[in-house]
């Protein structure tokens, strides 16, 4: 029997931002403060990589293990609260994961419904290329839904979108239809800010010095609560956490959360394009963030499907340079190596230095710089021995001093992330209950094609006057991270004032210039005025995603504090 909609708030917490995330913070939120819903985001592109090589080895795996053992203390905590639980820890193989609970259950003695949501994993279909390990379709939320309605205690899921464990329980709890697009695009732009855990509530956030400046204990800052929402039937919520635990939630930081790891203003999903230049937020008391406005569109016909496969063989050295001449000695190794690898040199060969190193140093640490070697090849021999035994037979025939941060290795495969797109009509979507039965996922109604919205007008400049030489991030915070091979960089600044500044001072030339690995990729600016916020997409830079570890910080995390340490001309005004 379905179970009528709810009409009060619903109140749903987050407990996991990615496989290997606190393991207490399920129990913190189930004791924390009342909840309906508990969800626990496990899945990224690079965790669906690490599934996939887990089913490889057993067929019964491919699911994320963690969350089983936190379910094993906490399951008995959930169903006498009265708490929900959805989370997309079924990776590969949420069959198997939902058998797994059900025996669990029985084994604690915790009499639960099961449902699980499925046909995300296209693998089977074929046609992907050679090597793909994982092949899932990006399911919305509405089998989220159907679970729910047929009275789960807990669902398990696949590969849906993130967003779609707030979206799927928020349409559940109201009773909302598939084209109620503002209501669902509010509960997604709220799922979007749970998603990641802590970096709603401080983690990670680029003004954390003023946060640890208020802070009454080290614990505010040192450990921040997972977040929660309150979502209304409206679509609108209100971003908190539960009382006493860390961390702060203010405009600033659900402001980063909304720009990290999106794109244009058009935000599209499975089950609706939510518009982000539409979000406005307000603070609500304290540790409360509202947000309400949030307009929503058909979303697009197709479905993105992510695929992770095996790219080849990696390996790398790390030479320390110390004290003086550090680029001849740079040059010298380089040019050692290369000749000791000779015919067997590996199809990709990258080197870059790091000046690490300082003048004068009182620690031979401080007075090393770091010369790294990355090589690949579709063959593990190319990279293995040919190369690690070329750099430690240099070892006392090269540069004074020479030295390296670790014995080298034999070589270790790495992945590459690639996006396609399928007809949603050729995917199927399904719910499958406790009971067995299978339930068909409803589709959105209605598709639109995505356009590129009109560019908002943006605000009228400073007068000119007096500017100072100082870095960005004394006026601006940023968030960056990765989508496939691309990167985001938003930033935004926290007053009116700043923003007629920023709109005009920071724009894809200016923002090459700052970043000079950038200068030759494709660089996008999409301006959000209501966020006071520009989200700056750059395509390439992580070449074939964070598996394949193409650069230093192959997520493109500090991106971000990278541009905010960057030196610009400031108006004297808006310095602090």
């Amino acid at each position: 029997m379905s179970e009528a909609p709810r009409r009060g708030p619903l109140r749903i917490g987050n407990a996991s931002g990615f496989y290997g995330d606190r393991f207490d913070a399920m129990r913190e939120m189930l004791t924390g403060g009342p909840l309906d819903v508990l969800t626990g985001d496990y899945l990224a592109e690079l965790t669906m990589l690490i599934l996939g090589r887990d089913r490889l080895r057993d067929p019964a795996r491919g699911y994320a293990k963690t969350f089983l053992r936190q379910l094993e203390e906490c399951l008995g905590l959930a169903r006498e609260r009265g708490v929900r639980i959805v989370a997309n820890a079924g990776g590969l193989n949420p069959a198997g994961l939902a058998d797994a609970i059900r025996e669990l259950a029985g084994r604690v003695g915790v009499p639960v419904q099961v449902a699980h949501v499925e046909g995300d994993d296209l693998l089977a279909r074929g046609g992907w290329g050679d090597g793909v390990l994982t092949a899932n379709a990006y399911l919305g939320g509405s089998g989220i839904t159907e679970c729910l309605r047929a009275g789960a205690d807990v669902v398990v899921t696949g590969r849906v979108t993130d967003a779609a464990l707030v979206s799927g329980p928020a349409a559940w709890w109201f009773g909302w239809g598939p084209e109620e697009y503002d209501r669902l695009a509010g509960a997604v732009v709220a799922g979007h800010v749970l998603e990641c855990g802590t970096q709603a509530t401080g983690g990670n956030y680029a003004f954390f010095t003023e946060h640890m400046e208020r802070a009454e204990h080290a614990e505010v800052s040192r450990r921040p609560g997972f977040p929660l929402a309150e979502v209304y039937a409206d679509g609108s919520s209100v971003i908190t956490k539960h009382p006493g635990t860390g961390g702060v939630v203010d405009t600033g930081t659900v402001t980063a959360q909304l720009l990290y790891e999106t794109g244009p203003a058009r935000y599209a999903g499975p089950d609706v394009t939510a518009r982000l230049d539409s979000v406005r937020l307000t603070p609500d008391g304290q540790d409360r963030v509202r947000i309400e406005g949030v307009r929503g569109e058909p979303p697009p016909p197709t479905l993105k499907v992510g695929l992770n496969r095996v790219g080849g063989w990696r390996n790398e050295v790390v030479f320390v340079l110390t004290g003086l001449d550090v680029e001849a000695k740079a040059a010298l190794v380089r040019a050692q190596l290369e000749d000791a690898l000779g015919k067997s040199r590996p199809v990709e060969v990258r080197w870059e230095l790091a000046r690490t190193d300082r003048p004068d140093a009182a620690t031979e640490e401080t007075a090393s710089a770091l010369l790294r070697l990355v090589v690949r090849d579709p063959d593990q021999e190319a990279v293995g021995r040919a190369v690690s035994g070329a750099a430690i037979e240099l070892a006392l025939g090269s540069y004074p001093g020479f030295h390296v941060t670790a014995p080298p290795g034999k070589g270790a495969p790495y992945g590459v992330f690639e996006a396609a797109y399928v007809e949603r009509g050729t995917v199927s979507h399904t719910a499958v209950l406790g009971d067995g039965r299978r339930v068909a996922a409803p589709g959105p109604g209605r598709t639109a094609e995505l356009a590129e919205v009109e560019p908002p007008l943006l605000p009228s400049p400073l007068p000119s006057g007096v500017c100072r030489r100082a870095p960005l991030g004394l006026v601006a915070g940023a968030r960056s991270g990765d989508k496939g091979g691309d990167a985001n960089v938003g930033v935004w600044v926290r007053s009116d004032e700043a923003w007629r500044w920023l709109a005009h001072a920071l724009t894809v030339d200016r923002f090459r210039e700052l970043l000079p690995e950038t200068a030759s990729l494709p660089v996008v600016r999409h301006v959000l005025p209501n966020l006071r916020a520009l989200n700056f997409v750059v395509e390439g830079l992580l070449g074939e995603g964070v598996a394949a570890q193409a650069r230093f910080d192959p997520q493109a995390k500090a991106v971000g504090e990278w541009l905010r340490s960057r030196e610009v001309d400031v108006p004297v005004g808006l310095l602090p």
